[in-house]
């Protein structure tokens, strides 16, 4: 880490294409930026890897309008936009087949650019990226890894920090969520969160992130700067599909509503419903 008084120079390589098709539709790269730079550091380098069908978007109005305003959006938030084209090709069968794969050039570019950084944050859950974290790594830099759905259990044990972008706040946004309903973490809102403790007698206890902050080590939500809150649940409340026995378990991320609990002090958590299975 940069001795005191200078600034941590972060990097954040986006698989724009891996996370949009596990479950990042809607994913907000400016929250994304924010996570990254929690600390104050300083984004040196922010890179958003697309993939773009040439081909459709000279016959698809909506279609190239749609990759227009999404890349200028990134632009806008201090992404550089790398964009990679599909490639058609046709297999055995002559079935015509497109190929697009950004992941090299997110590599090389990482690892050429980690001279200037100090952490290097790269958003994907796609397994090819493990010997990348390792020469960062051995290069001295932070990595850690954002991902969704279908994340590579490899990457995750290689990384110095994993976390699911389910639980960082607001990063992908809540189903039905509305203006006029509380904020993330706040009673009666819905967070997502991950059972960290459970009893035989058939309770248990959830934990969430209720801010982003530099302190994510701190999980013990007794500390006052700790960014987690935990709330109680029954297992009555949880859905059909998980089975308590499981439990606790950081494979399964929740989605449910936080409200005074009606049994003991603190938090709540009801409407339980399974957010992800890693």
């Amino acid at each position: 880490m940069p001795s005191k008084g200078t600034f941590i120079k972060v990097g954040i390589y986006v698989d724009v294409a891996n996370m949009y098709n596990n479950g990042g539709q809607k994913m907000q790269y400016d929250v994304l930026r924010e996570f990254a730079c929690r600390d104050d550091g300083t984004p040196v380098r922010m890179n958003a890897y697309v993939t773009l069908d040439a081909e459709r978007s000279e016959r698809d109005e909506v279609y190239r309008k749609g990759t227009q305003n999404f890349h200028s959006a990134l632009r806008d938030l201090g992404y550089k936009v790398i964009v990679k084209e599909i490639s058609w090709y046709q297999d055995e069968n002559g079935v015509r087949y497109g190929k697009a794969n950004a992941d090299l050039d997110l590599a090389v570019d990482a690892l050429l650019q980690s001279e200037n950084l100090d952490r290097v944050l790269i958003a994907s859950g796609d397994g090819d990226f493990v010997q990348v974290v390792r020469a960062l790594q051995n290069k001295g830099c932070r990595v850690e890894v954002v991902g969704l759905d279908n994340v590579s259990h490899k990457l995750r044990h290689e990384v110095d920090l994993f976390i699911s972008g389910y639980l960082i706040p607001d990063l992908v946004p809540l189903p039905n969520s509305r203006p006029d309903q509380p904020q993330w973490g706040e009673p009666g809102s819905r967070v997502r969160g991950w059972c960290y403790w459970h009893a035989e007698q058939g309770y248990g206890f959830m934990r969430f992130m209720s801010k982003i902050s530099p302190s994510l080590w701190v999980t013990d939500t007794r500390n006052p700067e700790s960014p987690y809150e935990t709330a109680y649940f029954g297992d009555n409340a949880l859905p059909d599909s998980v089975r308590s026995v499981t439990l606790p378990s950081r494979a399964y991320i929740f989605e449910f509503d936080i409200v005074p609990s009606d049994r003991r002090a603190g938090l709540q958590a009801i409407n339980i419903t399974l957010a992800s299975k890693g």
